[in-house]
This record gives C-alpha cells, structure tokens and sequence, in this order.
C-alpha cells in the first residue's frame, strides 16, 4: 500500500507560480514511476507529466511543455511539479499518482496504469 499527500495548491493570478509536492510512502519510492493528473470540474481526468524511477525520463502533455517541470527527490520520497505562466485553463484539482509496475513508462496518459492516487490539491488560476 502506497499513501500519497499532495500540497502546495491554491490561488494564483494568470502569469504567476506554483510548485505542488506530493510525499509518498513505501520504501521503494525510487522505483515507482511518478506522474501528476489535473481534473477540472465537469472534464475527465486529464494527463498533466509523469517522471521515471530514476528520473532521466519526462513526458508531459503539449498544453504544459516548456512551462511545467516534473522532478523528484528520491531521499525524500517526494515529487514535484513546478508550474509557470499559469492560465485560467489549468484551473484544475491535481492529482500525483504512483505506478508501481512500469506501465506509465509507455503509456503515461493511461489512467488505470496508476495503482495508488493521492486525494488531490485545487490549483485556480484567476484571470
């Protein structure tokens, strides 16, 4: 069983930053493969980036490349997701999830190759 808590949500002007966190249980964190998710209300869940156990993989979604970085920290059972020049559109709940396997390595944008899901933080973007 892997236990994920994000923080780091909240309420941002169009143009600003955040950086969520998400800190994981288990003492194999190194090799799960992280990724983050955002849900905005009335959409479906939505790949956002995923990072592999070692880190020398990253994979986002076109609508965050160049302003979104996924990074881990393997000491500290944690990763993250620094995001700049917000906008209105990722107003989102964001999700970390963890994939225990390897799946996501192919198939990052599947939802079900996730096995544990954080509970999610509310990013809003004001414009």
């Amino acid at each position: 069983q892997v236990q994920l808590v994000e923080s780091g949500g909240g309420l941002v002007q169009a143009g600003g930053s955040l950086r969520l966190s998400c800190a994981a249980s288990g003492r194999t964190f190194s090799t799960y493969v992280m990724g983050w998710f955002r849900q905005a209300p009335g959409k479906e869940r939505e790949f956002v980036a995923r990072i592999t156990w070692s880190a020398d993989s990253t994979y986002y979604t076109d609508s965050v490349k160049g302003r979104f970085t996924i990074s881990r920290d393997n000491a500290k059972n944690t990763v993250y997701l620094q995001m700049n020049s917000l906008k209105s559109d990722d107003t989102a709940v964001y999700y970390c999830a963890v994939d225990t396997v390897g799946r996501a390595i192919a198939g990052p944008w599947v939802v079900k190759n996730y096995d544990y899901w954080g509970q999610g933080t509310q990013v809003t973007v004001s414009s």
